[in-house]
């Protein structure tokens, strides 16, 4: 069981209506998991859902006449720190550093990527969905403790 001060975060994205077994154990026993557009089904999310509680933000292949409307962009604080979840960080139209976001999660280039830059931790899980252009399916996650923040990419 976590201690109140430590958070496990599943981070998927670009599944496009494809949800590997192989993410969903990943997942396993994690406090929240965040999906960052380009889901395909609704079905989907009630499976993720099934997992551990869920945040999702549509992505540009995600369409605003879906069962369930997403929101574009979401905010979850975790032990003070401010999550920014879009599905495409071209899109990012804040400076996460002076509106104080410790993590940017997005999606949307299929491209596994963890940085740091000006003290935030940029997150791209890459693409858990159909395998595109020889990039390899993976997911992440988000280790949370106290104000301590680390990521990791998990290949599927």
């Amino acid at each position: 069981m976590h201690d109140k001060n430590e958070h496990t975060i599943g981070i998927i994205s670009d599944t496009h209506g494809l949800l590997r077994p192989g993410a969903v154990n990943v997942f396993q026993g994690v406090d929240l998991i965040i999906h960052a557009g380009d889901i395909g089904t609704p079905t989907l999310l009630r499976e993720l859902g099934n997992t551990a509680p869920l945040v999702a933000v549509r992505g540009n292949m995600d369409y605003e006449n879906q069962p369930n409307k997403l929101p574009v962009t979401e905010v979850v604080t975790i032990n003070d720190n401010s999550i920014y979840v879009l599905h495409d960080i071209n899109r990012l139209d804040l400076d996460p550093a002076v509106s104080e976001i410790s993590v940017v999660i997005s999606g949307h280039t299929h491209r596994p990527s963890i940085k740091k830059r000006g003290g935030v931790l940029y997150v791209n899980p890459g693409s858990a969905g159909p395998r595109r252009s020889g990039l390899p399916a993976s997911v992440a996650l988000l280790y949370i403790t106290g104000s301590s923040l680390s990521a990791k990419l998990i290949r599927l």
